[in-house]
């Protein structure tokens, strides 16, 4: 797959909640997530790892109220699209906004480093 196929596919796929299969389909056995300073489990390498970053945070959320997710911006090997959710999270009485900018990296049609950019939420010690 080329790069433009590998955006497309993964932004179809999370526009369709499809994230677990986004993460089989095009991801790399090596794949790197990094996530902004201050966020937990900043780096995370490996399928198994990510998959569980995934359900963990899934288990945060008590309530997904709606997301969007913006066509990718494609240059060489990498992509970028930004994505946006209102969800609930458990023990918070409010609905929050989660918006952040994505950038990925392709080799060899997968995704081989995935890195978010937004404000991380003051963590509870």
């Amino acid at each position: 797959m080329t790069t433009q196929e590998v955006a497309n596919r993964l932004v179809e796929l999370c526009r369709e909640s499809k994230h677990e299969q986004a993460v089989q389909e095009l991801y790399s056995p090596d794949i790197v997530s990094v996530e902004p300073e201050g966020a937990p489990n900043r780096i995370v390498k490996g399928l198994e790892e990510i998959a569980k970053k995934g359900i963990n945070f899934q288990n945060m959320i008590e309530k997904f109220n709606s997301s969007t997710v913006s066509d990718p911006i494609v240059a060489e090997n990498f992509f970028s699209c930004a994505m946006f959710m209102n969800v609930r999270m458990k023990g918070v009485p409010v609905d929050i906004d989660m918006d952040e900018v994505c950038v990925y990296t392709v080799n060899n049609g997968k995704i081989v480093k995935e890195e978010f950019f937004y404000t991380p939420q003051p963590q509870k010690a």
